[in-house]
């Protein structure tokens, strides 16, 4: 078979438009050199990609199937160049972090602004995963720091600790719900949520701990970022959970009410997971020790 990443790059935005002609544009070709790689590409395969419609094309059913492994060839490259960027500027050392919600929007931005201020040889790509992706993540090699709520006895993965943390409620002060010393998740799933976005770890975790009990979290809207939650629940829109420590902050700027979970796993240990064989490379052990000297630093 012969075809390269022009094509598949090239069948992904003709399918896209709908669109020979919109997708050759998009992908800065002339129709008709656009039109012979399509054909090419078919030929190269054995199989028809595109049914021509009097109003342009869409693909076959090959053609689905195509799409699919062409878009995450594509995301893969994309990934490769990311990584590949530091380098090029003359950085000499990448390091990749996989942190659960809390992490990533309570202590990471500020922790990670302080060592990068002051590491300029060193990059850090991170992505936002749940606690269970991102040992998986540590193991497979495919990130070398995991900041996770969890901490498993294994030989292969090592722990230090970073943050204390706890998940709390967060509502208007006019809800009647606002006096309570504490609450059980389950006492309140009968009411109208205001969440993080579906692809948020902590949300798919809350639903995790909503199905333990049978029940779908009843979501009346759902937003990025802790800051918006806090602001919604605190207008009536409904009640959130989010860490302490922004609730906290978010109550010094708007009437919001904090109420404790009584659930044991509301209280959220933050804990720095990387690989033990083979060891942290200087780059990476740079920055776990000074994560790692953070576990006592206050909230910002």
């Amino acid at each position: 078979m012969h075809y390269d990443l022009t094509d598949l790059q090239l069948f992904v935005r003709v399918s896209d438009a709908g669109s020979v002609t919109r997708g050759a544009e998009r992908a800065h070709l002339a129709t008709a050199s656009a039109s012979a790689r399509l054909r090419r590409l078919e030929e190269a395969l054995g199989v028809q990609l595109l049914e021509r419609l009097p109003r342009g094309v869409q693909p076959t059913p090959a053609g689905e199937a195509l799409l699919v492994h062409a878009r995450a060839v594509l995301r893969e490259l994309d990934s490769l160049h990311a990584q590949l960027g530091p380098f090029v500027r003359g950085v000499r050392g990448v390091v990749r972090v996989y942190a659960n919600t809390n992490a990533t929007n309570a202590f990471l931005p500020h922790d990670l602004g302080s060592f990068l201020a002051s590491h300029p040889q060193i990059d850090v790509l991170m992505e936002e995963h749940s606690s269970a992706e991102s040992l998986l993540a540590i193991r497979e090699g495919a990130a070398d720091i995991g900041v996770v709520a969890a901490a498993v006895q294994s030989e292969d993965l090592s722990f230090l600790p970073y943050r204390r943390d706890r998940l709390m409620l967060v509502l208007s002060p006019a809800n009647p719900l606002a006096s309570a010393a504490e609450i059980a998740f389950r006492d309140v799933l009968d009411e109208d949520f205001v969440s993080l976005q579906s692809d948020a770890a902590i949300h798919r975790f809350l639903e995790e701990r909503a199905a333990e009990y049978g029940c779908r979290l009843r979501m009346r809207i759902q937003v990025r970022g802790f800051d918006a939650v806090c602001r919604m629940a605190g207008a009536g829109v409904g009640i959130g959970l989010v860490p302490e420590s922004f609730a906290r902050r978010a109550a010094r700027i708007d009437p919001l009410a904090i109420v404790p979970l009584a659930d044991a796993w509301s209280l959220r240990a933050l804990n720095l997971c990387f690989r033990t064989q083979p060891a942290p490379n200087r780059y990476v052990r740079q920055l776990l020790d000074f994560l790692a000297s953070q576990a006592d630093a206050p909230f910002c």
